[in-house]
């Protein structure tokens, strides 16, 4: 049953503190990173938040929008006008609606490989020093609309859970299990272990072409991108079965990570 919001006049009020200084990010100073609840923007991704595993701790936005959404008994939920919106969150909110969830913990990582049916196809992406949260945000967006079964991410990835990455992504990322590879990059062969073919993406000219990597033959893939700039290491590199690259037009010498990925989800597919 839906319910009436709140209405928040105060923007100290300690109901909406989820929600507090965002512009210097979704933990309180002095919390380890990736401890802070998961905070979503939008219509389209609350809503998308509603549908996932993640329990909703609060809903807070502009008169209209948050009634709008719809929201189940047990939801706390509350309005505010634009200008103690914005004293609450730091910066002027165009989205109109806020919630803010509980972290859930990374996948383990034998049942993401193995995935519901150890022997389905499947397909991961795999993230090296991927630290720009909003290219991890698309990354998950076109991993999800592609097919993409989960993320694998070395040690030094952004958050994948961190407001800037779940705004990118238009929430998509909460329907995207991740875990963590610790062990980088030799833990790419438990990824060998359980059936994947890696191939790792550079636009290095001794790589084969992409096209070349026939997924019927290869029913589980992964994907290895690293971070824009450097890309992949050649320690990365090595570790993984193939490297490729993406034919492209003569003065181009590559694309940014996020349409790297968009690309070679789909043409592995």
């Amino acid at each position: 049953m839906p319910h009436d919001p709140a209405t928040i006049t105060d923007p100290d009020d300690p109901r909406v503190a989820d929600f507090r200084d965002l512009k210097a990010g979704d933990r309180r100073p002095g919390t380890e990173r990736g401890t802070g609840p998961v905070i979503v923007e939008g219509v389209p991704a609350v809503q998308r938040l509603l549908a996932s595993p993640y329990r909703v701790r609060a809903v807070l936005g502009v008169p209209g929008r948050v009634a709008a959404l719809d929201l189940p008994e047990g939801v706390a939920a509350y309005e505010a006008d634009t200008w103690v919106l914005s004293e609450v969150i730091g910066f002027r909110l165009t989205r109109g609606v806020l919630a803010s969830a509980d972290r859930r913990p990374a996948a383990d990582l034998g049942a993401l490989l193995a995935g519901p049916d150890p022997a389905a196809p499947r397909r991961l992406a795999v993230l090296e020093g991927l630290n720009d949260a909003e290219n991890l945000g698309s990354i998950a967006r076109s991993a999800v609309a592609l097919g993409v079964d989960g993320l694998l991410l070395d040690p030094r990835c952004a958050d994948p859970l961190y407001r800037r990455s779940v705004r990118v992504s238009m929430g998509h990322v909460l329907a995207l299990p991740f875990a963590v590879l610790t062990d980088w990059p030799a833990g790419l062969d438990r990824l060998h272990d359980a059936g994947y073919l890696t191939v790792a993406l550079t636009p290095a000219a001794d790589a084969v072409d992409l096209a070349e990597v026939d997924p019927r033959a290869h029913p589980r893939t992964a994907v290895l991108l690293g971070a824009e700039g450097p890309g992949l290491t050649p320690q990365a590199q090595r570790a993984a079965r193939v490297r490729a690259r993406i034919p492209m037009r003569a003065g181009v010498d590559s694309l940014g990570v996020a349409a790297a990925a968009a690309v070679a989800f789909a043409t592995l597919r």
